[in-house]
């Protein structure tokens, strides 16, 4: 059998449990220090096989799952999933959702008044490479309204979901946009500190850009460790994002 090491703790750059300016970690935030627990096999293990038995085929063309084009700027995103020693991961599962181009997601409790698109689901899959790369194509995210406070809005994002190589590296993240001046007064944004915020934008990058067609962004997610990537605080809010 070969060793099993126990995972590097995270650095200061996580959020905290409770972020008085994202209203509803008040309510859900723990008031007693957290109790941590020795991992076992299981969970510094995975599942191991074809995704595609799993979950069938990857989903990496948001942009071609309907009849016809989605409404909105198309993009590539594309980047590498890392472990906690910067290493890549392979034949890892990363899930995409997000709203369209207009901000609404295909949701019950999404109900502003923003138009579906009915070429647009907003929901994909891929699986990584042997080098730990992946990418796929959609198109860029609206804005949308929150009921957080007065005139607030969130800026635009894609939400991402890895299970990486064992079930204590599932990482639920948010991947911003480089010129969105919203980020600078998003309570969930801001709830992780800076600089570490900086790990949940992403960067253009030319030589992914598709003349013509397709503007291009690179982002690289790190499930555990010191550097690793923020988690989606947002992530189990009572809202259209779950």
């Amino acid at each position: 059998m070969s060793l099993i090491l126990p995972y590097a703790r995270e650095d200061a750059g996580q959020p905290p449990s409770l972020h008085p300016g994202y209203a509803s970690t008040v309510a859900r935030s723990p008031r007693q220090p957290l109790v941590e627990i020795p991992h076992t096999l299981t969970e510094t293990t995975g599942p191991a096989g074809c995704w595609d038995s799993l979950m069938g085929g990857a989903l990496a063309d948001l942009t071609t799952q309907h009849k016809g084009t989605p409404q909105g700027q198309r993009i590539i995103v594309s980047g590498r999933v890392l472990d906690e020693n910067g290493r890549p991961v392979p034949n890892t599962v990363m899930e995409i959702w997000q709203a369209n181009a207009a901000g609404r997601y295909i949701h019950k409790k999404d109900q502003w008044d923003a138009p579906l698109d009915p070429n647009f689901t907003g929901a994909g899959r891929v699986v990584t490479d042997a080098e730990g790369r992946y990418r796929y194509v959609t198109v860029r995210p609206g804005a949308y309204p929150w009921g957080n406070h007065h005139n607030a809005w969130r800026p635009s994002h894609i939400h991402l979901s890895l299970l990486g190589p064992a079930f204590a590296t599932r990482l639920v993240t948010q991947m911003y946009f480089p010129d969105d001046p919203l980020i600078e007064i998003d309570p969930i944004a801001n709830a992780v500190p800076t600089p570490f915020r900086q790990r949940m934008v992403s960067r253009f990058d030319l030589a992914t850009t598709q003349p013509n067609w397709a503007l291009g962004y690179l982002f690289d997610v790190v499930l555990r460790g010191r550097e690793a990537t923020p988690p989606d605080t947002e992530h189990g809010e009572d809202d259209h994002d779950d």
